[in-house]
């Protein structure tokens, strides 16, 4: 008989909970669903923006997201506006830079 282990910031189990993976499950074009996880994330004009790379191709490009709060629930948005897409990479590859 197993016995199933329930995780929480003081279980003492030897795990850091401070830092699991936040995964999303994101649907693309195609509509194919890919488990992707935020890895980074940014602020930018009073807006917040998450990068999140793919959780079975971690060499692949990254995805950015702005984040949008409504009722205390958090959602990706897509970015689709050019100028804001434009300055938010600029200012993920300037990170990424610095990071490197």
């Amino acid at each position: 008989m197993t016995e199933e282990h329930k995780h929480g910031d003081d279980c003492g189990c030897g795990h850091d909970h401070e830092h699991e993976d936040h995964v999303f499950v994101v649907t693309d074009e195609e509509g194919n669903e890919r488990e992707m996880v935020m890895v980074y994330t940014f602020e930018s004009e009073e807006m917040v923006y998450a990068v999140l790379l793919d959780r079975n191709d971690p060499e692949a490009d990254g995805v950015i997201f702005r984040i949008e709060e409504e009722n205390d629930e958090a959602f990706l948005v897509g970015i689709e506006d050019d100028e804001e897409w434009e300055r938010v990479t600029k200012i993920y590859e300037e990170i990424a830079k610095q990071e490197n």
